[in-house]
Parts: structure tokens; sequence; C-alpha cells
């Protein structure tokens, strides 16, 4: 038994919703249950579908993090034709309170209540406790969020980063972005850096060579090894993962640490270091040496925006 405050807590992506019960910030992991978006018109009716397969007791609150803008109580998708909002949030849940974060705001909140092993590093460098970090998601879409420690309580103000424009630094990046402008209209930094993303590299490579031919992120993943345009499409990717997080760390300084999450980023963990990541991060001409001042982690926990949502709640009861 516990005194602790029972949470109801989900983690909305492009593709499919973790939900799952916490007490205080540990979530039950025997409660966590992911369904596939497809199957719901809308964020409501699964989450009534959770309390239903999980029937415990009233929630004392209830936070989700979704992939796209929230203001005054109410987020929009931005790869979903969903929408949720507080009021809506309680009355399918029966929840006490509410909250709606971003997703990456949610990562932001997880910082520092995940264990280590979940921590991998990927640029070492020293870390300033007292000081800003800087949250990376790269999945479905690609978004980032700093992360700002006040007197006031963990502030993760929300962003859409993933709307900027592609980074330009080479004529190859230059073809590249003429590329996704002729596709889309518009070359932002998701149409690149996604999982969608990594399909258009490797489609760009493919009509750089004549071809049309196209793969699944998950086929040019499993590739690497056998297919030179797919470990190609994998570099150009990690490089060009390497340039935004640089311009990101340059904007907002986050001494504290630039921590990268998301389906895609785990499974690139591997290719980073052997693919150039370092060398793009670092690629500032004059303030190269100022880069190395930067840690950058791999959150491994596939359900750390969940603990960020619970953390919030605890955090920030009223």
């Amino acid at each position: 038994m516990t005194d602790d405050p029972l949470f109801l807590v989900a983690d909305v992506g492009g593709t499919n919703t973790r939900v799952a019960l916490a007490r205080g910030r540990r979530i039950l992991p025997d409660t966590v249950h992911r369904y596939g978006n497809r199957d719901f018109a809308n964020l409501a009716p699964l989450l009534t579908q959770y309390c239903e397969d999980h029937g415990r007791e009233t929630p004392d609150g209830a936070c989700v993090a979704v992939a796209g803008p929230v203001s005054g109580g109410r987020a929009e998708l931005t790869n979903l034709d969903w929408s949720i909002d507080t009021a809506r949030l309680i009355r399918c849940t029966g929840a006490r309170r509410a909250a709606i974060l971003n997703d990456l705001q949610a990562q932001g909140h997880a910082l520092g209540h995940l264990s280590d092993s979940d921590c991998l590093t990927i640029v070492d460098a020293p870390v300033r406790d007292d000081a800003a970090r800087l949250v990376i998601g790269v999945g479905t879409g690609f978004n980032a969020a700093p992360v700002h420690l006040t007197h006031a309580g963990r502030f993760v103000p929300p962003s859409e980063a993933g709307h900027a424009n592609m980074p330009v630094r080479t004529e190859a990046e230059l073809r590249l972005c003429t590329f996704v402008s002729t596709t889309h209209g518009f070359p932002s930094v998701e149409d690149v850096l996604s999982g969608r993303g990594l399909e258009q590299i490797y489609r760009w490579l493919a009509s750089e060579a004549g071809s049309e031919d196209e793969l699944l992120a998950s086929e040019i993943m499993g590739r690497i090894d056998s297919d030179p345009r797919a470990n190609a499409a994998v570099q150009q990717f990690v490089r060009i993962l390497g340039t935004v997080a640089g311009n990101l760390a340059l904007i907002h300084l986050p001494l504290g640490g630039i921590y990268l999450v998301g389906g895609v980023a785990r499974a690139m963990a591997p290719h980073l270091s052997p693919m150039g990541f370092d060398t793009a991060f670092r690629d500032k001409g004059r303030f190269a040496g100022f880069m190395s001042n930067f840690p950058v982690f791999l959150i491994a926990d596939d359900f750390a925006a969940l603990t960020g949502c619970a953390a919030h709640l605890v955090d920030f009861p009223d």
C-alpha cells in the first residue's frame, strides 16, 4: 500500500499511443498498454477503452503527452487528425484533474527520474547540473524542447522545431533540399529527420541514380550492411541530425546535456558514432572547440514520456 496518488498517463505518437497507470512518479509496469492509433477515431475513445481494459480505482490525475502543439489546455496532433482538451480528458478517464503536454515537454520532465542504464552516452563532455538541458525527439516526427530548472520548478516550454527549414551545408544537401521542396513545397527539418524523412532521403538517392526505388524506414535500417544506398541514406540522416543538434545547442546552450529520444533515434544509436554524428555536431567553424562543452546522450527508455507525465503531475499538483 502507498499514499502516492494514482495517475493515468499516456504518450500519444503519430502511429501508436502508450497508456499506463503510475503511483507518483513510478510507472506500474503491468499496466502499460500500446494501442494502434488507426483503430480509434480520436484519443478519448482510446483512453475510454484503456479504462475498461484496466479497471481500477479512479485516478487522482491524468496527463497525456501529444506529438503536436498545446495551447490553453488543448492539443492538436501534428501528424494525426486528433485533438484533445483537459475537459474531455477528465470526462473519459474520470480523473479529478488533468494536464496536456507536448511530447517533448513530457520527455523533459522525465529527465532525472530515469535509471542510469537508460541514458547512453553519445558525445562525452562534462555535465553542469545547474544548466539548461535540451531534449531532441526523432520518431514519426521531429521536435526539440529546452529544459530549465527555476525556483518555481522545472520549466519546459513547448516548441515545434521540426518545422524550421532543413540546414544546407553541402551541394548534395542543396540537391536534397530541392528534392524535398518539389515534393512538399517546403523543406523542413522533419521532412528529413523522421521515419518518413529517412525514406525520403533514400528516394532522393535513388533519383540521383535515375531510379524510382522506395523502401520503408524499417527496410532501410535492415539493409545497412547489404545495400550501399541504404547505408548512404542512414549516413546522410546521421550527418544532418548532427548538424541540427549542433545548431540547437548553440541556440539553447544546454550545458546540462542534450538528450536524444524517440524510436528513430534509438534505431540510429549504433550508427551515430561510426557515421559521423560527432563530426557534424562540432562542425561550426571557429565555434568547433566550444561545441565540446555539450554532452549528448540517448534515452533508451521507450516509456520515458510516461514517467515525465507522472512527474509533471507530482511537481505541479494544482
